[in-house]
């Protein structure tokens, strides 16, 4: 929770040059308080399992979560039940008058695929455009980070010369950033994808700033400075047994998969994995929700549409 401080105290400034929480009693006395609206757009196959990941994390917060999901109508889901989509999920069309603090767009197996060829690819592109004035902070993770990219600054992906699957290292650029306030300056993260982008693309067609990246991974975090866009790469959300169960998906299916890099111990995939990126995973959308969400988003959602302080961005 937020520490109250006189505003003119010295200490205030030097609290929040290190990402401390602080809140001043101008700020306290008018403050308001209200759940976070936060918008689930869950293209993975596996939706319950999905679900279950991000809410877990999102949890990890003394903040009050109203949660809802989205799917892609155009899409038709064949892993996932009918029932469970018309019981517990909306569509764009149920949701594109509404406004929502953080919107999370998952991952999904496209990405070998051409954006365009992508079968709800104009859908989500209506998704991408109504966020400019609907959403405060954007979290787009792993294809859903590519698929955020190449709308937003035409950043295309690359083919990556085999998969990468495993657990690999990360180095923090900038451990000042909101993001990263209480991770260690390296630290692990599932990847599980074929497609990456380039670095100096990247710096060349956008503002964002490098969070975090590793020598194997290549760009793993990435920020607008004032984290209304955030794209991460990896898959911080994953369960333990998430890269296993890929693992064993495509043995199954006849793909000869490489076994995940430093995962299983001694590369014995009879034995169990060991969860080691629990304390980055709730670290980090912990910091999101409050950095980049809760701290900023306006109190009347409607205000995105409608003050210029808002959607001056785009």
């Amino acid at each position: 929770m937020p520490i109250k401080l006189d505003k003119k105290l010295p200490a205030v400034d030097i609290l929040r040059s290190e990402n401390i929480f602080v809140m001043d009693d101008g700020r306290a006395s008018t403050q308001r308080v209200r759940p976070l609206n936060i918008l689930i757009l869950n293209l993975m196959p596996t939706k319950e399992a999905t679900e279950t990941q991000l809410l877990r994390l999102l949890s990890n917060t003394p903040l009050q979560l109203n949660v809802d999901f989205l799917y892609m109508e155009s899409h038709e889901s064949k892993n996932t039940h009918p029932e469970h989509l018309e019981n517990f999920y909306k569509t764009f069309t149920d949701i594109k008058e509404k406004f929502y603090d953080g919107l999370i767009i998952t991952g999904a197996p496209v990405e070998t695929l051409p954006f365009e060829e992508v079968d709800y690819w104009s859908e989500l592109s209506e998704v991408f455009e109504w966020k400019k004035k609907h959403v405060y902070s954007t979290l787009h993770l792993c294809w859903g980070a590519q698929a955020g990219l190449y709308y937003r600054y035409g950043v295309d992906k690359v083919l990556l010369p085999c998969k990468l699957s495993g657990i690999y290292r990360q180095a923090s650029q900038d451990l000042n950033n909101p993001l990263l306030r209480g991770f260690d300056e390296i630290f692990l993260a599932p990847h599980s994808r074929y497609t990456g982008n380039l670095e100096e693309e990247v710096l060349a067609r956008t503002d964002l700033e490098i969070v975090a990246k590793g020598e194997d991974v290549g760009l793993s975090i990435l920020a607008t400075k004032d984290l209304r866009e955030v794209y991460s790469f990896g898959h911080l959300e994953y369960d333990w047994d998430t890269l296993d169960k890929e693992y064993n998906r495509d043995v199954l299916a006849g793909k000869n998969p490489d076994i995940p890099v430093n995962y299983y111990e001694d590369d014995d995939t009879a034995k169990q994995p060991r969860m080691r990126w629990n304390l980055a995973a709730t670290t980090f959308f912990s910091n999101w929700i409050n950095y980049a969400v809760y701290q900023e988003t306006p109190y009347l959602l409607e205000d995105l549409s409608t003050d210029p302080s808002f959607y001056g961005y785009l």
